[in-house]
């Protein structure tokens, strides 16, 4: 099992994979489930959005999107659950049900998914992630509209990806803040022309949000946590729950009774534009 500099599990190889099947199979154990408690939030965050802004179909960038979990749950109304047995089968066990679809047989009824059900958000999504492989599939099931291949952490924005991040009036993210810095959210932000969208991050408690918090509001945005803590998924080892725990006690960070019970936990960052107009 391999480590990463923060003592996280790494889980790389995950993330690239020609559909989600590799991906589910390996989060199903670990009991990932960040993304099912982030859609009320987001969905109450989109319509909020809409009520206040007038905008009748609002744009969403989810950051890290990977093959478009959040798109498919807020767009869709689907669940963790559902998406676990669709892509892993109703036991999960793929060594005695192993599934030989092709990926175009997978796509086809992901696509079939998206046309079937009326849309739970009348919402546009866009995804920007640096696996072109899962952007690929979310775009071609329907989950996402459209999609930004790009590491904004070490490059600028080409002139089409600003073209493509433009108009987005709500950001959000489930796990990749830590990973993903202050820079790609600075360019998203600068990619607006002026405008300046809301934002929800879900960030585990191992990273320090502060850097982003300084830079947002020096873009002139306001943040506020939410008091609620939010179980992302459980430790895959041992070891990595004592790395992890090492990490958060060399930060400050207090991990009694939510770490050291065994699951990582994010706390929910809320950030607005500090106009005067609207608070978190």
């Amino acid at each position: 099992m391999r480590f990463d500099p923060t003592g996280k599990v790494s889980l790389d190889h995950i993330y690239n994979q020609p559909d989600p099947r590799g991906y589910f199979r390996a989060l199903r154990p670990l009991g990932y489930c960040v993304p099912q408690h982030a859609k009320p939030y987001f969905a109450k965050l989109v319509k909020e959005y809409r009520e206040s802004r007038h905008v009748a179909v609002p744009q969403v960038l989810d950051i890290g999107c990977s093959y478009g979990i959040n798109a498919a749950l807020l767009k869709y109304d689907a669940t963790m659950d559902e998406l676990y047995a669709r892509y892993c089968g109703a036991d999960g066990d793929a060594a005695t049900a192993p599934d030989t679809r092709t990926r175009t047989e997978l796509l086809a009824r992901d696509q079939e998914l998206a046309r079937s059900r009326r849309p739970a958000q009348d919402v546009r999504f866009v995804g920007l992630d640096t696996s072109g492989s899962a952007l690929s599939y979310a775009l071609e099931a329907g989950f996402l509209d459209a999609a930004v291949h790009a590491d904004l952490e070490g490059h600028d924005p080409t002139p089409p990806q600003r073209a493509q991040l433009a108009g987005t009036d709500l950001v959000i993210s489930t796990g990749c803040l830590g990973y993903v810095t202050e820079r790609t959210l600075t360019h998203v932000v600068r990619a607006q022309g002026g405008r300046k969208p809301w934002m929800a991050h879900f960030v585990l408690r191992m990273f320090p949000f502060d850097p982003v918090e300084r830079a947002l509001s020096e873009l002139g945005y306001r943040t506020i946590r939410v008091d609620e803590v939010f179980k992302q998924r459980r430790f895959a080892s041992p070891e990595e729950q004592a790395l992890i725990v090492e990490t958060m006690s060399a930060a400050g960070v207090d991990a009694r009774g939510l770490e050291t019970e065994g699951w990582l936990h994010a706390q929910l960052y809320l950030s607005r534009p500090d106009d005067g107009t609207s608070g978190p």
